[in-house]
């Protein structure tokens, strides 16, 4: 049952080309619709948390291709403020994880355009100018639960975990119970982490949901 005294703030960080944290974004935007919560977007970054670890080529090749969005992310936060991040990342999210297209640089002008941003913000794509802004943003997510995690983050009332991950995205009912769920773990002093083995890949489009292993 729903207590009208729980924390009514998520903070989510988030990197614009994971999957898992796409589908929890969508989560937490389902929540925000039947339940009115606030949701404060931050940036973190793949490509920061793997600095220096040895990986796959092909996963290294992702990495390496992740910098640009996210420095797009957070020049556009410094310009005009962390309003922007939640329009901006849906924007980027439904075009690479919904519509599939993943020439990053084309999604982000286009997501800049959609979301009524300036096209210049791209100029950030390959320099380190926002970087340090980029670093500290990511590590505000490591100081609340650690470097052996990756996106998401989600804290609620200051208290975060790496997650939740889960396909499809939940809705009604659903995304509600999963909300009070979370809201009472965050509740429970010394509480760190469930997990089980995934059984299904991300599920990323609606009309995909039904009968997928949730």
């Amino acid at each position: 049952m729903h207590d009208d005294n729980a924390t009514t703030v998520a903070d989510m960080w988030f990197d614009p080309a994971c999957p898992w944290a796409w589908m929890t974004s969508r989560w937490l935007t389902e929540v925000r619709e039947l339940r009115g919560i606030t949701i404060r977007w931050h940036v973190m970054s793949l490509s920061v948390l793997n600095e220096g670890r040895d990986l796959p080529a092909e996963y290294r090749e992702m990495l390496d291709a992740s910098w640009g969005p996210v420095r797009v992310l957070v020049a556009a936060a410094l310009r005009h403020g962390d309003d922007v991040l939640g329009p901006l990342y849906t924007a980027i999210g439904t075009k690479f994880h919904v519509d599939g297209d993943k020439d990053r640089r084309a999604v982000v002008a286009t997501a800049l355009a959609d979301a009524g941003l300036d096209a210049d913000l791209l100029d950030v794509w390959d320099t380190t100018d926002v970087d340090d802004a980029l670093r500290a943003s990511h590590q505000s997510a490591l100081d609340l639960v650690g470097d052996e995690v990756g996106t998401p983050v989600v804290a609620i009332g200051g208290v975060g975990y790496f997650g939740p991950v889960v396909t499809p995205a939940p809705r009604g009912e659903d995304a509600l119970r999963l909300w009070d769920g979370l809201v009472l773990m965050t509740q429970v002093p010394g509480f760190y982490e469930l997990k089980r083995t995934r059984t299904s890949g991300p599920v990323l489009r609606p009309e995909e949901a039904q009968g997928a292993d949730a």
